[in-house]
């Protein structure tokens, strides 16, 4: 509430030490500014088309590993899962180097492509490690059953797996959505275009050497956090029962 408040405060009383919710003669030009003076809208599309993309490509390539990882035996396979769990102790900033080698050998940097691609990299990891656990969780009958009555092994992956693991599935999506919306590092070394910046980077643009637009700054806060709220509102119902239930086998 103190971030709107700001967003509606009038540009003479920006700094005021007034701490009402709603200042005095509240105004939403600090809205109408940051949709009309800068690429507001586009950096929020450019976030969206990463982020979605970058959800949707985690789930489905961590979905198929986990399974792999949780139904089949394979030379260093226990090898592989602590290998994928030690990934996620390496720092962010370690990853920078490497991932703009790759981007800018294979030519996409300032990309949809190539954003796509390091946020995914990113983020399968532990997406695996969920679904595994959750897949582990699921009787290994009734894949028998399926396999029975006469389809195949990718039939009753498809047909009885990822019905049934809906709840950790949106626990994927959520966290690759997260991951990817609010990132800032990764975007900032391979984006370099305005037109093509996401919108951490694109507010980062309000802030000057010698002043901050804060009251566009704070509206654009309050603007971002909307599709986050309401993925969030609209997976809800899922949340708890995927954290739960693949943290323990049988």
């Amino acid at each position: 509430m103190r971030i709107f408040s700001v967003s509606i405060r009038p540009g003479d009383k920006i700094i005021s030490t007034d701490l009402s919710l709603w200042p005095e003669n509240a105004t939403f030009v600090s809205y109408l500014k940051l949709l009309k003076n800068t690429y507001f809208l586009r950096w929020l599309w450019n976030s969206l088309v990463i982020t979605v993309s970058t959800s949707f490509i985690g789930v489905c390539l961590a979905s198929t590993a986990a399974y792999a990882f949780s139904r089949f035996k394979f030379p260093a396979k226990k090898w592989g899962l602590i290998i994928l769990l030690s990934t996620q102790m390496i720092p962010a900033g370690m990853l920078i180097l490497p991932l703009f080698l790759m981007i800018m050998k294979l030519g996409l940097m300032n990309t949809y492509l190539g954003m796509i691609i390091a946020y995914s990299v990113s983020s399968l990891p532990f997406s695996i490690w969920i679904l595994k656990g959750y897949y582990d969780t699921i009787p290994r009958s009734l894949e028998e059953a399926a396999l029975v009555d006469g389809t195949n092994q990718i039939g009753a992956f498809w047909r009885i797996i990822l019905p049934l693991s809906t709840p950790a599935l949106s626990i994927a999506f959520l966290f690759n959505f997260t991951m990817a919306w609010n990132e800032y590092l990764v975007a900032r070394v391979i984006l370099f275009s305005s037109k093509q910046y996401t919108w951490p980077l694109g507010l980062f643009e309000l802030q000057g050497q010698y002043i901050t637009q804060w009251g566009m700054f704070a509206a654009g806060s309050i603007l971002v956090t909307v599709p986050v709220l309401a993925v969030f509102l609209y997976s809800s119902k899922w949340l708890v029962s995927g954290l739960t239930l693949g943290s323990v086998k049988g």
